[in-house]
């Protein structure tokens, strides 16, 4: 547990060491410094002078409050927060005089109150041995989103025994988000290997909840995660997210995890399951590096090939749930499964059709299920020592 603890131990102190000016990307500059007496982090997007968007957050909440406005010569005029509709009530507004690297002002409202502004270009932090991949990812990619987890801690939970595994539970305090650790069994650098891709998933919903909550209108963000089955070879769990994002209606989606017990790394589909010609591809739906070709295989590959296909041997085991599409979830039509959700089963794999918004009940069926025997007879791309 107290190696757990070290490898967490990072985001404690992103802020220690710093070093080269993060740069900006597609217009986007981020800036530190105090609004008042209280520390923010500031996005702004200056692209188009007569459309300037950004954010903040004050680092002791996190939360962002929303910025638009526009650059005049070398000002920022920009209004705080979402205008309800059809009021007029005044928002906060910011002035900011652009300097090299820097931005000064003041922040004020309609009552009269100011506020000084000092904001600095903000400084890439060099990472700290042993921090995770996901936030070193982060990292490089989103500046904005690595810093808002300055100083942000775990809390250790319960330990639990699941499958003959001990489970040691963590909690983000602030958000709520959970996640747990594999604390026996594998081998250490397997474990290691698993262990840092469960605790980058809970750093990765936390920058979720943030993102859900600068959505506008009234927001929620609740985070589940139950463990499906964990053996020597694979292991499977299921984050489950209910969330109100400034959408008309709230949503609820379930995410699976599958990984190969042997080696920490995580499992697509067509690692374990291939129906199509030549050899298998590998596509990562959360990978937002891969090219354009990749997913156009891909997705070919799930409708022309992998949906039909499994429809066929759906119907063929359970004759009684894809009688046709005359009835009102239409689990024997081919759009219903190009996309599955899934996760390993001590008899198979359990597959997840996918519906609209409006038929999420529909996605929700225990018996969908293709037998090891027939996932043996198609193998996918990494030999995965099945249940």
């Amino acid at each position: 547990m107290l190696k757990g603890l070290l490898r967490l131990a990072p985001v404690a102190t992103l802020f220690l060491m710093l070093c080269s000016t993060a740069h900006a990307v597609d217009g986007r500059r981020i800036f530190t410094g105090t609004l008042g007496k209280m520390p923010i982090v500031m996005e702004v997007e200056t692209s188009n002078a007569e459309k300037i968007s950004g954010r903040y957050f004050y680092q002791k909440y996190r939360k962002d409050i929303v910025l638009s406005g526009i650059k005049n010569a070398e000002m920022l005029v920009l209004d705080e927060g979402e205008k309800p509709y059809g009021e007029n009530k005044p928002r906060p507004q910011i002035h900011l005089n652009i300097e090299p690297n820097r931005l000064r002002g003041e922040w004020s409202n309609d009552e009269g109150k100011t506020l000084k502004i000092e904001l600095a270009e903000a400084k890439l932090p060099a990472i700290p041995a042993g921090t995770l991949p996901y936030l070193a990812k982060l990292h490089d990619t989103e500046l904005y989103e690595y810093l808002r987890l300055q100083g942000m801690k775990l809390k250790q939970g319960k330990t639990e025994t699941f499958d003959g595994y001990s489970l040691q539970w963590w909690s983000e305090p602030q958000t709520k988000v959970t996640f747990f650790e594999i604390v026996s069994g594998y081998t250490p650098e397997a474990r290691d290997r698993i262990n840092q891709l469960l605790m980058g998933r809970l750093w990765q919903e936390v920058v979720g909840y943030y993102e859900c909550l600068a959505g506008g209108g009234v927001n929620f963000y609740y985070q589940s995660v139950k463990p499906l089955l964990i053996t020597p070879t694979v292991i499977s769990l299921n984050v489950g997210t209910e969330a109100s994002c400034g959408g008309a209606h709230p949503d609820y989606s379930e995410a699976p995890i599958n990984l190969d017990a042997t080696t920490g790394q995580s499992l697509t589909l067509e690692d374990v399951l291939w129906v199509g010609q030549g050899k298998p591809l590998h596509y990562e739906e959360r990978n937002n590096e891969q090219s354009t070709d990749t997913f156009t295989a891909y997705s070919d590959y799930r409708n022309k090939e992998l949906a039909p296909w499994l429809v066929g041997q759906l119907r063929e085991l359970y004759p009684d749930q894809l009688p046709g599409s005359d009835e009102n979830c239409a689990y024997g039509e081919v759009d219903r499964w190009p996309f599955p959700t899934w996760y390993f089963t001590e008899k198979g794999i359990k597959l997840g059709p996918y519906f609209s918004h409006a038929d999420a009940p529909c996605a929700f069926v225990d018996w969908s299920v293709l037998p090891y025997s027939v996932v043996k007879q198609h193998p996918g791309g990494v030999a995965v020592q099945l249940p």
